[in-house]
């Protein structure tokens, strides 16, 4: 009797993420999954209970990498406003079909959920919420660094800029110019940059 391979859960969930996000909740059917997972239909409802238990923790591993790459800036760059910039500019450089080519999978799922998918939709909400709550705490840390002045409203400063992000994202799953993306994200993240340019000039 020949044994089913080893599951391996991150590899599952990479590829279910993969998945969920160019096609969708409702587009992603079954046969889908087992051929992306390599998993049988038993398989796939034993490590992960549901598709829809499935596709939050995809939405998860989405939001913690987003999360996580930007943390990474901030430790790199050193400056609260470059981090921000930098983070605008690497979505200019994805290429048409990677994952960062993608429209952003927080806002494509509460397009594309309904009302019966109340659990997803909330989840992705509140993702979106902590990232604009993340982002609002690197202005303020840019505030409180000098880099903005005193009277600097960091939540209107975050919204704007996730706005922008979102915009830029979509522009990224279009498709078209790589060069005309990556101008534009240079664009918008010279806007980031100029906030600190203003004060010092």
């Amino acid at each position: 009797m020949t044994r089913a391979r080893p599951y391996d859960r991150e590899t599952a969930l990479d590829a279910a993420l993969t998945l969920f996000w160019r096609k969708g909740y409702h587009a992603t059917s079954l046969k889908d999954l087992e051929a992306a997972l390599a998993m049988k239909p038993g398989s796939i409802y034993a490590a992960f209970k549901s598709k829809e238990e499935l596709y939050l923790s995809t939405l998860e591993r989405y939001f913690q990498r987003n999360r996580a790459q930007l943390a990474r800036l901030r430790g790199a760059t050193g400056s609260p406003l470059a981090a921000l910039a930098d983070f605008l500019r690497g979505f200019g450089r994805s290429e048409a079909g990677a994952a960062g080519g993608q429209a952003c999978m927080l806002v494509k799922t509460l397009l594309d959920v309904t009302e019966q998918d109340g659990a997803i939709g909330l989840r992705a909400r509140n993702y979106l919420d902590e990232m604009t709550a993340e982002i609002t705490a690197i202005f303020e840390a840019a505030r409180d660094a000098g880099e903005l002045p005193e009277g600097a409203d960091p939540a209107r400063l975050a919204r704007r800029y996730q706005a922008d992000m979102t915009a830029l994202r979509i522009e990224a799953h279009r498709g078209g110019d790589p060069v005309a993306l990556a101008a534009l994200a240079d664009d918008m993240a010279r806007d980031v940059e100029r906030l600190r340019l203003a004060e010092s000039g």
